[in-house]
């Protein structure tokens, strides 16, 4: 069996009990980054483990080795931080193991864009979840958007977040921004207004860490 193991965003006590449980139990971890993960290991005294990585855009050269791996042991899949798969590897050895009929079992835990979109205090009654956006035609990406009737929910980095806030001006006009940063961890913090004074904000000031970002127009 596979299990889907979701790992802390921020704060390494944001893990569930059966998580820990499932990481004690199987005999192999695929790992996005073994050493990110060594150190969520060692934090809870779990020792012995065959850590194995698995991240894109490798993933397809891994997952004949991985599937003869889950024909003889129960073994756990976790990425660097949150739920395998939400913007990061696991999805195309989910598949191969459905196709080749070893079972899965995914565990509930924490997600960066959850988190966020639930402390936004924006509607999210229906939302959608855009990843990382793309690296060229935003502008043409979000004209595609701007007539759902959503709440939109999407990482982005630091040296991005001013322009792709200035793109979505352009193309919605107004709106409520919110901006998740650091989330659980020490330097958490919410920035929290239209788009005009968050825009405002960021010309005078850069961001560091990871950034979830929430917009309802």
């Amino acid at each position: 069996m596979l299990f889907v193991v979701p790992t802390p965003i921020g704060n390494l006590k944001d893990i569930t009990l059966r998580s820990l449980e499932v990481l004690k139990e199987v005999e192999c971890i695929f790992c996005e980054d073994t050493r990110r993960t060594k150190i969520l290991l060692d934090h809870y005294g779990i020792k012995n483990k065959n850590l194995i990585s698995y991240f894109a855009p490798k993933e397809e050269e891994k997952i004949p080795y991985i599937l003869d791996i889950l024909k003889k042991y129960h073994s756990a899949l976790v990425v660097d931080s949150g739920m395998p798969v939400i913007s990061d590897p696991g999805y195309k050895l989910i598949k191969a193991c459905l196709e080749s009929g070893i079972k899965i079992e995914v565990l509930p835990g924490p997600s960066a864009f959850l988190t966020a979109l639930v402390s936004s205090g924006l509607p999210i009654d229906k939302f959608l979840f855009l990843g990382f956006l793309p690296k060229k035609g935003l502008k043409n990406y979000f004209e595609k958007l701007k007539d759902l009737e959503a709440t939109f929910v999407f990482y982005e980095s630091p040296k991005r977040i001013l322009k792709t806030l200035k793109t979505i001006k352009e193309v919605f006009k107004k709106g409520k921004i919110v901006i998740a940063r650091e989330i659980s961890k020490i330097y958490e913090e919410y920035l929290r207004g239209n788009l005009d004074e968050i825009i405002e904000i960021l010309e005078k000031r850069k961001l560091k860490g990871e950034i979830t970002i929430v917009f309802r127009k």
